[in-house]
């Protein structure tokens, strides 16, 4: 893990650099979540050819505007109470991400990680379902959340998932994880999404190593 360590310090030195601009943040935050909307309506649009041929162009004029502005870098990831990673472009949480749903995570008094979400047509795998792919994603991302919160993060060395039900979409959804065991580097973290009827969609066992210097 040290390459990892060199590389991932690297990027934070590059980007620390940057002072986020809250009032920015939210203007952005409210254009990914138009974006998240329009994504949507691709696939459930029935707009007719030549309507959706103007649409396109509008796009296509929308992102010469954004592109003509000139690119910057991703702003830095915080660790924020209770040891949360607020990263603004994570494809899970991040507010500036139009393919994160996003998630809100929490730390409770007893180091579990918990969040309420709702996933939409963007994430379905089978007709009806929560692609198993995404429940991977968010059962991985909490539990890195829980491997920090318990005082030692690191980078995921392995997830074994299992997969007990389908996981409903459009419906509130909620997950937890939490770190379980220590041996050396190593944290082993537990996690399940539960569907609204109180049963375990989805469970998984994470393995963490904290990255050597």
């Amino acid at each position: 893990m040290t390459g990892a360590w060199a590389a991932m310090q690297r990027v934070f030195e590059e980007r620390e650099r940057q002072e986020i601009d809250e009032g920015r943040v939210a203007r952005l935050a409210e254009l990914a979540a138009r974006v998240r909307e329009l994504s949507e309506l691709v696939i459930l649009s029935q707009a007719d050819e030549m309507e959706i041929a103007a649409v396109t162009r509008e796009i296509e004029l929308l992102t010469a505007r954004l592109a003509a502005a000139g690119r910057g870098i991703p702003p830095s990831a915080e660790v924020g109470d209770g040891g949360v990673v607020r990263q603004l472009g994570s494809p899970v949480t991040g507010l500036l991400n139009t393919l994160a749903p996003p998630i809100e995570i929490r730390i409770g008094d007893d180091g579990t990680a918990r969040s309420e979400f709702t996933l939409g047509l963007l994430y379905e795998g089978p007709p009806g379902f929560v692609h198993g792919g995404v429940s991977a994603m968010i059962l991985d991302h909490l539990s890195g959340c829980a491997a920090s919160a318990n005082g030692t993060p690191g980078m995921t060395a392995g997830l074994d998932l299992r997969y007990r039900r389908p996981t409903p979409l459009g419906v509130p959804l909620s997950a937890e994880a939490k770190a379980v065991r220590v041996d050396g580097r190593k944290t082993f973290v537990d996690s399940r999404i539960i569907g609204p009827d109180g049963r375990a969609t989805a469970e998984a066992t994470a393995v963490f190593i904290m990255p050597t210097r």
